[in-house]
Formats: C-alpha cells, sequence, structure tokens
C-alpha cells in the first residue's frame, strides 16, 4: 500500500530526492519496524516485536483517572506544559526512584520526555560533536544506534557476556585509547534485563564502571525501560545509585508500566544538565503530552503504579518461562540462549556460519518470525544471532512458534555440515 502511494505521488516529473539533506538522504528506516509490517496481516507467530501484550494495560483504571483529570484539572490537562514537564509529577517520580532505588531526590532533577526514546534523541543533540567516541555493547538496542548516529559519533563495540557488558574489555579499551591521549563521551548501556539480550549488568561491574568513568572522565546514559519486569532473582541496584558526581543519566519510561501510546519517558540526571537538554527539547515539541503527564502522575501519586507492576510480572512469567522450556525442548544441539530474570527478550546464538538475515524468508514462510541479531551490533559484524520476544504471544503461540523455528534451524545446520 505504502509503495503504491508513492509510486503514484512520485509520477510526476519531480526529483523528490534532490530536496533531502545529506543526513536525510543517509537515514534507514528501522529493520525491526520493517519486519512488524511484514508479518502483521498474515498468520505467521511472530516473535520480532518489543511490544507489551495489551492485556497488561489498566484500562479501566486509566479511564477513572482521566475522567478525574478532566473534570477538576482540565486548565491545565488540556494547556501547554513546561518545557520540562507537570511538576507534581516531577516530584512525584523523584520521590518514587529514591524510595524504589535510593536515589537521593537532592542530586537529580526530571524532566519528561516523548518517551524515553526522545531521550536519546536529545543526548546525542545535547552531548555528540561529530566523531566523538560513544562505547554501545555489543549487541545494544538498535534505536539508540540510530538515534546517535545521526549526530555521527564512532562507536566503539564491548562484547557482552551473561554477566552484561563485559566491564574488563572496557577498561582495556579505554587505557588503549589514554595512552593515544584520547577519551570517550560516553557510554550508552541497558543494564537490566537489556535489549536484545535479556542479560542484566552484574553488581561488581556496576560499580567498577562508576569507577571507570571517574578515572577516565566520561558520562555514562542508562537505558533501564525493563527494570520493573523482574520474574526470579534479587533485584540490583541501578548505576544511577551508585552515582556520587552526577555522570550517570537515567533513562526512565512508562512504555513497559503503563502504556506506550502515551509516549511518555523520564531523564533523571544532574540539574546542569537537564537544564541544557531542556533547551534542546524547546526546539523539538515544546513540552511532553500535558493529558498523559496529569494521568500518569495521578497514577503514580495514588499507588496504582506500585500495584500494577505485580499484576504485569504475573502475566508475563509464564510467557517466558514457556519459552525458555520451549527452546529447551526443540532447539538442536549448537543452539545457545540467554536465560533473563525479567524483562521482555531471549538471544539466540546459532552455529558460526548461519545468517539469521538470510534465514528470515525460509522461517517466515514456515510461519515464525524473529529479528536478525546483525542489526544490534554498530559494526553490523555478527550474523549467526536473533532475538526472540516473549511478552506479546500466548504461551501455546510461543511453544508452536519456538518448534517452527527450530525446524528451520535444524534445517540450517544440515545444509551447513553439507
Amino acid at each position: 500500500m505504502e509503495e503504491k502511494l508513492m509510486r503514484k505521488l512520485g509520477s510526476g516529473s519531480l526529483d523528490f530526492e534532490t530536496y533531502f539533506s545529506d543526513k536525510a538522504k543517509s537515514m534507514k528506516a528501522s529493520e525491526i519496524r520493517e519486519l512488524l509490517k511484514l508479518v502483521e496481516s498474515s498468520d505467521v507467530i511472530s516473535l520480532a516485536g518489543g511490544l507489551p501484550a495489551p492485556e497488561t494495560f489498566p484500562v479501566e483504571k486509566i479511564k477513572e483517572i482521566a475522567q478525574d483529570v478532566l473534570t477538576h484539572h482540565a486548565d491545565k490537562a488540556l494547556q501547554y506544559g513546561t518545557t520540562k514537564g507537570f511538576t507534581p509529577l516531577r516530584l512525584t517520580l523523584a520521590d518514587w526512584m529514591e524510595k524504589r532505588y535510593g536515589i537521593p531526590t537532592s542530586k537529580v532533577e526530571i524532566m519528561m520526555v516523548a518517551g524515553s526514546q526522545q531521550a536519546l534523541d536529545l543526548i546525542g543533540r545535547t552531548f555528540i560533536n561529530p566523531g566523538d567516541m560513544v562505547v554501545v555493547e555489543g549487541p545494544t538496542y538498535l534505536a539508540a544506534l540510530n538515534a546517535f548516529k545521526y549526530y555521527d559519533p564512532e562507536f566503539i563495540s564491548i562484547p557482552m557476556d551473561d554477566s552484561g557488558m563485559m566491564v574488563d574489555l572496557l577498561e582495556e579499551k579505554l587505557r588503549k585509547l589514554n595512552a593515544e591521549g584520547k577519551k570517550i563521551k560516553f557510554v550508552y548501556t541497558v543494564s537490566t534485563f537489556q535489549n536484545p539480550m535479556g542479560v542484566t549488568m552484574s553488581l561488581d561491574r556496576r560499580k567498577r564502571l562508576i569507577e571507570l568513568a571517574r578515572e577516565y572522565d566520561f558520562l555514562i546514559v542508562e537505558d533501564s525501560p525493563y527494570a520493573e519486569l523482574r520474574y526470579s532473582g534479587e533485584p540490583i541496584p541501578p548505576i544511577k545509585h551508585f552515582d556520587d558526581e552526577g555522570r550517570v543519566l537515567y533513562l526512565g519510561t512508562f512504555s513497559k508500566i503503563l502504556a506506550p501510546g502515551f509516549r511518555l519517558g523520564w531523564i533523571a540526571a544532574h540539574p546542569h544538565f537537564i537544564r541544557k537538554m531542556e533547551i534542546a527539547k524547546q526546539a523539538v515539541d515544546l513540552c511532553a503530552n500535558t493529558l498523559a503527564q496529569l494521568i500518569a502522575w495521578k497514577y503514580v501519586e495514588e499507588g496504582y503504579l506500585d500495584e500494577q507492576i505485580p499484576k504485569i510480572i504475573e502475566f508475563y512469567k509464564p510467557r517466558r518461562d514457556a519459552m525458555l522450556e520451549a527452546l529447551e525442548e526443540y532447539m538442536p544441539e549448537g543452539v545457545r540462549w540467554t536465560k533473563p530474570e525479567g524483562g521482555m527478550f531471549i538471544w539466540v546464538t546459532l552455529p558460526e556460519g548461519i545468517d539469521t538475515k538470510l534465514m528470515m524468508e525460509k522461517a517466515v514462510s514456515k510461519g515464525v518470525a524473529y529479528v536478525p541479531g546483525e542489526a544490534f551490533f554498530a559494526h553490523r559484524d555478527v550474523k549467526n544471532t536473533m532475538r526472540l520476544n516473549f511478552t506479546y504471544v500466548p504461551e501455546e503461540k510461543i511453544r508452536e512458534g519456538v518448534k517452527r523455528l527450530a525446524e528451520v534451524i535444524e534445517e540450517e545446520m544440515k545444509a551447513l555440515k553439507g
């Protein structure tokens, strides 16, 4: 439909491409978004998207709060707001973060954003000069790569294991750069239940990362959309908890604990950094959705968020368990996968020589979709991995989807052996 429309609109003599800026010409559509288009209208079992289950949206509570907000606060809810965000919500979130994570409210300021995706763009806009070195995990969140890439950094990718970013390898890299008179601008990490791997950075590595930031003078961007979704194991404090200097910019979101349609997230950081990002945001959208902010304020202030999180966990845990059990039952020998204690994703590694991007068409023809892992690497140099999502599809479909996927992988492995 989209392609037909573009052809129709582009049937005249105007050369549309010549009007785009060089940066616009270099933009590429998100591979995940394009993939979702491929499977949305078919009977394919999609383990590809990163969508929360609609069953977890607190619809009735949202209706109730929205009615109350529009009855008693319509003058504020339907008006422009300040760029930094609705003050009662920012103060409530600061209190919530202090109680939950031990982050003193006196050390941070909060700015509301249109989802943490906007926060990533604002960070790129505010901190990255062309050529600045930015450290990311290998693999890392694809949309963060896309957001930062617009500002022309040089990416340094640090490998991951089951305990998150391998901070010892980061330290080696920092030492080499320091010897060359170079330094990095910041480290970007999804520290808890990482997207795409599902793994969590260990406590020791978090503390060491803070020490390295002091020693080598860089910032840390801690993206934390999934930390509340813990199904097993013990919680680990965020990196921001250990930050005494204001080096950590912490990103939170309501997308996984309220609803993604609100497009509402926040940045918790040193006031000096917040002020500059506030100025950057003024040029982008003036302010985040005010009605959504007031609904979120009531949702947190009146304790509904703390009531809702255990319900979401109870809903997702059986789905995670179903996927882990199905992988154990159906996957051929030689296939490895992560065993996350929370979040939304499992990362699967196939034997060397199998290209999951090339395998995708065959998988879709067999009725299952995943996200090839290549796009999650800054240098696109790993071909034999994939990301699976377990939150959106019911347990019985998860089992069937993994079974179909295992059959495709087995065929590929046989072909590889010749």
